[in-house]
């Protein structure tokens, strides 16, 4: 415990991951006592045992939380989790003692109570709201989830949707899968297009019903889905990117049908949208990624064109200005605009951000490549897994998950199939895909996003 929970005099971690210290924690509260580390000193707290006839402290029941959280089947998703026996009963631990405490552990205060928790893994922090109302409230609130962003601590999901208003999430810490609650909404936003985005704690999923187009809006924070978001220009097949708590979302087309060239930056934490200067090139269909602080539009189809745009654009936020990058489409098929599909049939550009390096993956030659941000090139590097199928780029994911490369699909199989997730951490060698998990599913995937909090 004692050389496993040093922390730098910036407060940082060393040598433990975020997700190894809550079970440390843990199990540290069954000893005697135990040490607190703070930036700045070492403090010794004895463990007292509660009173005769007393309820059990936080750190014990976060421990038998904890085993909970290992033993029992989880039926909710990220956020505030919660644990069912088998007979499917809600956890009577969960419903027991919900003193509050300003403190949150009294021993430490509050302060220092959140400092430690800053470095849980956002994998416990189900298990942590259930201790009392407190907890519940400091999760339930997105507090710490700032606070990580702005200490760099960040754990990534992948969030992805296999059939129709059915959710699903992958927590690469844990390795477990995880069931969001169903999204309500007609028939008619079920089978329209949609796009989805993760930015801040908020899984963002765009589609069209009846008469309009709509947002539905999913809150890890409160395992629930809410509409009614609308943005300064309604769209749909437009790219889009996330940094932190902002997103912007260029191009698309209106409910009328037009190719838009204007762009808007929305910010999770006060549901703001922001109209941004236009592109200088109206396009749909193009995809868009966060590549060096400032935001990149890729491919698409332009006004007046049936072949893919070969231009990309770069807006930068310090400048709110737009500039043209020519050729820069992630040429496949024998080139861009070149192959006998249709662009439109096609899939917007596959492509990815992993420490500032750009990667596309080309779903015809089933090869990855790089994008040489100098010459302005692509350079392959290597194949994409091979169980990983599409139909024109359709049906796969290909994200940035952290420091890995992620493909998520599967074999296409009548009656159902199987999906998996292939992670590579990109190098100079060529791609050497790991299968971080499968399972029985649908393998034509819909949507996919990755939330980093």
């Amino acid at each position: 415990m004692q050389a496993r929970l040093r922390l730098s005099a910036s407060g940082n971690m060393l040598d433990t991951p975020p997700y190894r210290v809550s079970r440390e924690l843990s199990a540290s509260c069954e000893q005697g006592s135990k040490w607190i580390y703070n930036p700045f000193h070492v403090v010794e707290v004895s463990n007292k045992r509660p009173s005769e006839g007393g309820e059990a402290g936080p750190s014990r029941k976060a421990a038998r939380l904890s085993e909970m959280h290992d033993n029992q089947g989880i039926t909710e998703s990220p956020g505030i989790v919660s644990f069912v026996h088998s007979n499917g009963q809600r956890n009577q631990q969960q419903e027991e003692d919900h003193s509050d405490s300003s403190s949150l552990i009294d021993q430490l205060g509050r302060e220092l109570s959140i400092s430690c928790l800053l470095r849980c893994s956002r994998s416990d922090y189900g298990a942590i709201a259930s201790l009392n109302k407190s907890f519940q409230s400091l999760v339930r609130s997105g507090q710490l989830y700032k606070l990580r962003r702005e200490m760099g601590i960040v754990e990534h999901w992948v969030y992805f949707s296999c059939n129709l208003l059915e959710w699903e999430a992958f927590d690469p810490v844990r390795h477990r899968w995880l069931h969001l609650p169903r999204m309500t909404s007609n028939e008619c936003f079920m089978c329209s297009d949609k796009e989805s985005l993760a930015v801040g704690t908020e899984l963002l999923v765009f589609g069209k019903e009846i008469t309009s187009h709509v947002i539905y809006r999913y809150s890890i924070l409160t395992n629930s889905w809410t509409s009614g978001m609308q943005m300064n220009t309604p769209r749909c097949l437009f790219g889009s990117a996330s940094l932190g708590e902002i997103a912007i979302l260029a191009g698309g087309c209106d409910p009328r049908g037009n190719i838009l060239s204007s762009a808007e930056l929305y910010n999770s934490e006060s549901g703001t949208w922001i109209t941004i200067p236009s592109m200088h090139k109206a396009r749909k269909m193009c995809s868009a990624v966060f590549m060096d602080g400032k935001f990149y539009v890729i491919g698409g189809i332009g006004i007046g064109n049936s072949k893919m745009l070969t231009c990309g654009e770069v807006y930068d936020l310090k400048t709110k200005t737009w500039q043209e990058i020519p050729n820069m489409f992630p040429a496949r098929n024998g080139g861009a605009g070149t192959n006998e599909t249709s662009a439109a049939a096609e899939a917007p550009p596959l492509v990815a951000v992993v420490n500032n390096e750009l990667y596309a993956a080309d779903y015809a030659q089933q090869e990855v490549r790089k994008y040489d941000k100098e010459k302005n090139v692509w350079i392959t590097l290597g194949g994409l897994p091979e169980r990983a199928a599409s139909m024109n780029g359709w049906g796969m994911a290909f994200r940035a998950c952290g420091d890995q490369l992620i493909v998520i699909g599967g074999p296409r199989a009548l009656g159902g199939g199987t999906i998996e997730l292939n992670s590579w951490v990109p190098s100079d060698d060529q791609p050497q895909w790991d299968l971080l998990a499968s399972k029985p599913s649908g393998s034509f995937v819909y949507n996919c996003a990755v939330m980093g909090c």
